[in-house]
């Protein structure tokens, strides 16, 4: 076992719980051993790698795409759902939930092209910052996780992100921040159409949504694109709960982890009044379904990084 991994973890049950898994899934003539190609983990994004509160960074996001577009018709300022998410209406965003705001995201880059919107996320990304701590939002990543990521692909593991965040986003900085490829990512994303204009075939973004994957839609996405059930999987909310539950249901070893959100000094502290991304049934019944909690007050020696 190596006992120099994970130094941004604490040390007790949850970082132990991790390196005894590694370490029984990798010992070749152990009898909980798995070969490589097995050894799937997935993580959900929002909350669970880098910081999501006050909103998820889909929302900052798709609301500079709304300022820039208002800017060009006014009258958007006047049509729901885009009214309230220029207004930072935050009773109609958390009634209109994640699914809500996809859609207002869905419908901002309808029109553009994959490497168009690729250029748009890269350029938001560079610049913009979250308004409360002040960092890029790139920089807001969990270092504790980012070890983590490290650490099993080291041990011959295949990170997957699966998040109910829009795939296209997630791609643009899943490589440089988390070292994901981003064929490895699986999210919500609009249908698209394919067309060819001066001899070049792109795939132009239509105002639909294709797949919105959050709660059971996560299972089927993991079935859908990667093929494998995972062995180990990382959540933070109860759209995150049937992954973790499909998980443990396969044989052999299994490790299912649940990010708490308790330190308000470092981060932010909540669970169940986040109406956006709520955490309640997880949390209540981890320990009846076999997931184990890990408190990022307790557990996490640094949050972020220096």
């Amino acid at each position: 076992m190596d006992t120099t991994a994970l130094p941004s973890w604490n040390e007790g049950p949850a970082r132990q719980a991790l390196l005894d898994f590694v370490q029984r899934v990798t010992t070749v003539d152990g009898p909980d051993f798995v070969q490589p190609a097995d050894r799937i983990a997935t993580f959900d994004n929002d909350g669970t790698l880098w910081c999501e509160q006050p909103l998820q960074v889909q929302f900052f996001f798709a609301h500079h795409r709304l300022e820039q577009l208002a800017a060009q018709d006014p009258s958007l300022k006047q049509r729901q759902p885009f009214k309230a998410f220029l207004e930072r209406d935050m009773a109609a965003i958390h009634d209109a939930g994640m699914k809500g705001l996809f859609e207002v995201a869905a419908a901002t880059h309808a029109g553009v092209t994959e490497d168009e919107f690729e250029a748009i996320a890269r350029d938001w990304l560079s610049s913009a910052k979250h308004p409360k701590l002040g960092r890029l939002f790139t920089a807001l990543a969990y270092r504790p996780q980012v070890e983590l990521l490290g650490y099993l692909q080291r041990q011959g593991f295949k990170n997957f992100i699966v998040s109910g965040g829009g795939i296209d986003l997630i791609r643009a900085f899943s490589e440089e921040v988390y070292g994901i490829p981003r064929d490895q990512v699986v999210g919500s994303s609009v249908k698209t159409r394919f067309e060819i204009k001066d001899g070049r075939g792109d795939l132009v973004k239509l105002a639909e949504i294709d797949t919105f994957d959050d709660r059971e839609v996560k299972p089927h996405n993991i079935g859908l694109h990667i093929g494998r059930r995972p062995i180990l999987a990382f959540g933070n909310s109860d759209g995150d709960l049937a992954m973790l539950r499909y998980t443990r249901s396969g044989p052999g070893p299994r490790l299912a982890l649940l990010l708490h959100h308790d330190d308000a000094e470092r981060e932010f502290a909540y669970d169940r009044e986040f109406r956006l991304s709520p955490l309640a049934e997880a949390l209540d019944h981890a320990q009846e379904y076999g997931i184990d909690v890990v408190s990022m007050k307790r557990d996490w020696r640094q949050v972020f990084a220096a």
